[in-house]
């Protein structure tokens, strides 16, 4: 049994030599270039201990690039875990007659559009939206439901290209620059909808043959979209297993993925993220989901909570190989609860000389640190939500307490980082 896997992330927190270790047969890796220098990483050079390793400059040399590697490895899984690559991966796998999920099974969740109406066919409340082809469908949108607004891409991810239009003149700067100077332009990739106020809160887990295996739910304690503006640290925790809201999110998520999947289907193994709106006037609303694991370090955070890996999981479940740390954290008729919190803090990049980053934490219950840049570089803006200048992990028995670790570790992160100018 052999494998590809499509790779468009660092190496680090997916070591394939080990969740794969009882693998018998080739695992040969194709990995995007551009994703090891952002994040710390060197680029590989050789195979690093697998069958193969190469990597890829381009998206439009993948498809070719996986045809032969399938063909040359006599490959009978293809796996593509990025946002960016699952709904392609797909079509790769019904196009070269390997099992898995088939591009029809995985649209739903990439396409805003059609999610959304999948949803709110199962009674999932959803923003108020429009596919925008024209100016006159944004301005009759606009007059409707009025601003704030929100644009995003209907295939987009980690809020890279997301604006929130909160008057008439974000308005007509948007339009000159999405339809062109005379406002005449024609497009249908793009999403609008209506402001929904509130905070975010993110549903994470594991389907496993077709059911939900193990999920919990967390919060942002900020706002997604601010990640090019905001200097401070941000705060994302799960919730105690008592929160009103947990069983909610942990219900809403059950019926839309059950919305969303293709009655006949093959979209049997996989992990999902989810985000969900909390509205002042305590209605929950559909943001989106994903069939894949969440970005950023939340990974690390549901491993932190419950001993397991989404992407390690979801990539062994499609290969058929056992599950013991699924096994482990869920017990027959109950559901599966974290025995502890955690939550992560985090600062993004912002453009400038970086003079003075944190030191490593040293606290018992900070389980993981990253830093993503040295002193003495230069560092551009956050590209998107995921871009990260520094991330760390904590736990604590109580929410609360989880809580008050994370932020006065946050405080002491942003009094140690200094970022300047860049001389001229």
């Amino acid at each position: 049994m052999s494998v590809v896997i499509v790779h468009r992330n660092p190496l680090e927190p997916f070591p394939y030599d080990r969740w794969l270790r009882d693998h018998e047969g080739p695992v040969v890796i194709l990995a995007a270039r551009d994703r090891f220098e952002p994040f710390g990483e060197r680029i590989p050079e050789g195979n690093l201990g697998y069958t193969h390793l190469e990597l890829f400059d381009h998206d439009d040399e993948v498809a070719g690039r996986v045809a032969r590697l399938v063909a040359e490895y006599g490959a009978t899984h293809l796996i593509g875990e990025h946002e960016a690559d699952v709904l392609r991966v797909a079509a790769l796998r019904e196009e070269l007659g390997l099992p898995g999920a088939r591009a029809a099974d995985v649209l739903p969740f990439r396409d805003k559009a059609l999610m959304k109406e999948h949803a709110a066919r199962a009674g999932v409340e959803v923003a108020p939206h429009t596919v925008p082809r024209t100016t006159a469908d944004v301005l009759d949108f606009a007059g409707v439901h009025g601003f704030p607004l929100v644009v995003k891409n209907r295939a987009g991810f980690n809020s890279i290209g997301l604006r929130i239009l909160r008057d008439g003149d974000a308005l007509t700067a948007f339009l000159a620059e999405a339809y062109g100077p005379g406002h005449d332009g024609q497009r249908d990739d793009l999403l609008l909808e209506a402001y929904v106020p509130g905070r975010m809160c993110h549903v994470d887990g594991l389907v496993v043959d077709g059911e939900v295996v193990l999920a919990w739910p967390s919060q942002y304690q900020y706002e997604l979209a601010s990640f090019g503006s905001d200097p401070g640290s941000r705060v994302d925790l799960a919730l105690d297993p008592g929160d009103p809201l947990t069983g909610r999110l942990l219900e809403l998520t059950g019926r839309t993925l059950a919305a969303l999947r293709r009655p006949g289907g093959r979209l049997r193994d996989h992990a999902f993220h989810a985000e969900i709106f909390h509205t002042p006037d305590d209605r929950l609303v559909l943001c989106e989901i994903a069939c894949r694991s969440g970005g950023g370090k939340i990974r690390e955070v549901f491993h932190t909570l419950f001993g397991v890996n989404l992407a390690e999981c979801s990539i062994r479940a499609q290969l058929g190989l056992p599950l013991p740390d699924v096994e482990r954290a869920v017990r027959p008729g109950r559901r599966p609860e974290p025995a502890r919190m955690a939550g992560q803090v985090l600062m993004m990049k912002r453009p400038g000389l970086i003079h003075a980053l944190p030191d490593v934490p040293q606290e018992p219950w900070v389980e993981h640190f990253w830093l993503y840049a040295r002193p003495g570089q230069v560092v551009p803006p956050a590209a998107g939500s995921a871009d990260f200048l520094t991330v760390a992990i904590a736990s604590a028995p109580t929410r609360a307490e989880c809580e008050r670790r994370l932020r006065s570790l946050g405080a002491r992160l942003e009094e140690q980082v200094r970022i300047g100018a860049v001389p001229s």
